[in-house]
């Protein structure tokens, strides 16, 4: 499921390309059906939240985009293509589809950790996007998203002067729960954005066990973790991959990160722990997804 890093970037990729224009939007396949309350209304702003994506054309209609495990978009250039594939939903920009100079190209993301953030288009490029797969794709109302913003816990990369919150929320539901501090960071509301492999390793770089109560971790342990996820997730929202390594903890100490040396732990089961040397563990169905730790460094 992608996490808030690559929510945050689509929004501000379709808030370059579209914001301020009339759009088009339809469900060629009779998938989505609320295509004529959106079509040809002039986009006012791309928000986005946790893992939601909130789409402002005014008048109390707001397009809502929660990708799920499967959704993803394919952006492009140039005329519409023929329709593939289950198709859920299509945006465009008329004035740019006509643009005769505007090369034909398109993007379909790869998996995360093999998508190094090459061969995109720059956002002013993009003239439509297609979108495969979400668990929701709607028309809201304005009440019905700020309840969604009511629902959630504070999200890292809306930063307080951009009207977010800071971590007290969610610090004040971690102190009182007795769950453990691994499934709590999973539950979006308390830390909103944060999926399975900031899980693994916000929690690996503060060298705290996912097995300890909430109410049981210290204050500090909570906020470097906040500190900590805000620049990773911004980093994130640049290639598309997830780094949460330093420099010396990798196999090549310089240069452009390798594949493979992204992380500490996620997905890294069975092999040597970079920091100690002990062998990082995997426990299945924790939360609903797989938990990946080392119990030398996250011994407490």
């Amino acid at each position: 499921m992608p996490e808030g890093n690559e929510i945050h970037r689509w929004a501000e990729r379709h808030g370059a390309a579209f914001v301020g224009k009339p759009v088009r939007v339809d469900g060629p396949q009779g998938r989505f059906v609320d295509g004529d309350v959106l079509d040809g209304r002039r986009l006012l702003r791309v928000m986005a939240v946790g893992k939601h994506l909130g789409y402002d054309f005014g008048r109390d209609r707001i397009l809502h985009v929660h990708l799920g495990l499967q959704g993803d978009f394919t952006e492009g250039s140039g005329a519409l293509p023929p329709v593939k594939g289950a198709l859920r939903l299509r945006m465009w920009s008329a004035a740019r589809v006509k643009l005769p100079a505007v090369p034909g190209e398109s993007k379909r993301h790869a998996w995360y950790s093999s998508d190094d953030g090459t061969g995109h288009l720059r956002p002013e490029e993009i003239a439509w996007v297609e979108l495969r797969g979400p668990m929701d794709c709607s028309v809201w109302t304005n009440a019905q998203w700020e309840m969604l913003l009511e629902r959630l816990g504070p999200d890292p990369l809306c930063a307080p002067r951009d009207g977010g919150d800071g971590p007290e929320k969610a610090m004040e539901r971690i102190a009182k729960s007795k769950k453990p501090i691994g499934l709590l960071l999973m539950e979006q509301d308390v830390m909103a954005g944060v999926g399975n492999i900031y899980r693994a390793e916000l929690l690996f770089r503060a060298r705290q066990s996912p097995f300890t109560p909430g109410r049981e971790v210290e204050a500090a342990v909570v906020k470097k973790m906040w500190k900590e996820a805000g620049p990773l997730m911004r980093a994130g929202m640049v290639d598309r991959r997830i780094v949460t390594t330093l420099a010396k903890h990798r196999e090549r100490k310089a240069g452009k990160v390798q594949v493979g040396d992204e992380h500490y732990v996620y997905r890294r089961n069975g092999k040597e722990c970079r920091v100690c040397g002990g062998v990082v563990m995997k426990q299945e169905g924790f939360g609903g997804r797989n938990l990946f730790w080392c119990p030398e460094c996250q011994a407490g």
